[in-house]
């Protein structure tokens, strides 16, 4: 019987040690992973479940939006009034360049966290803000650019390069003719906190 009690304690001793190591191999693993993941896969996830967030942004401040897609180097989500509901649906693409920080819920900040290697990137994700703000130029969207400095533009872009847009400023509610233009401003894409669209015109 008192061997029996030996073997049962060295056993049980030895499975909590097994135990015990696994769990610190397995902290560590995990600690190794969220090591390797970057905003941009974060962005994803919490894209696809349309989350909730504040983004800090240069120029804007803080401000509260959903989530909705994510392209290779910007988000789009829609803008939300204080109380939570959407504001007038205005669209608001924002380059990862410009976000300063985000704040979300602790289920949202938790599930973004999940290893998302194995998804599949849609088109839309391949999409890089220069392609959407060509798409924009070639269909007149009126828009508004916030520049990290805190200036604001109304206008139409008339034309974007690969690090830049052209932008014919007029009055927002104005039509892009001749007689509206006030001038026209060359804008670096590193200069751009967001550029704000009315209504759903993501392409």
């Amino acid at each position: 019987m008192h061997w029996d009690r030996l073997f049962d304690d060295l056993e049980g001793q030895l499975a909590a040690e097994w135990e015990a190591e696994r769990a610190t191999l397995d902290a560590e693993s995990e600690r190794l992973r969220i090591s390797r993941l970057d905003l941009r896969s974060r962005l994803r996830l919490l894209c696809a479940e349309g989350s909730a967030v504040t983004l800090d942004l240069p120029g804007i401040g803080r401000c509260g939006l959903l989530l909705r897609s994510l392209g290779a180097d910007w988000t789009a989500a829609t803008v939300t009034a204080a109380d939570g509901a959407s504001a007038a649906a205005t669209v608001r693409i924002v380059p990862l360049h410009a976000i300063r920080g985000l704040a979300t819920d602790h289920g949202s900040l938790l599930g973004s966290l999940d290893d998302s290697a194995g998804q599949e990137r849609s088109m839309r994700e391949r999409m890089t803000l220069g392609f959407i703000l060509r798409d924009l130029a070639r269909r007149r969207v009126p828009v508004h650019l916030t520049t990290i400095d805190g200036e604001r533009l109304h206008g139409t872009v008339d034309r974007a390069g690969s690090d830049h847009l052209d932008l014919a400023v007029h009055d927002r509610g104005a039509a892009r003719r001749a007689s509206a233009v006030h001038g026209f401003r060359i804008v670096p894409f590193t200069a751009l906190s967001a550029v704000d669209l009315s209504g759903d015109q993501l392409p």
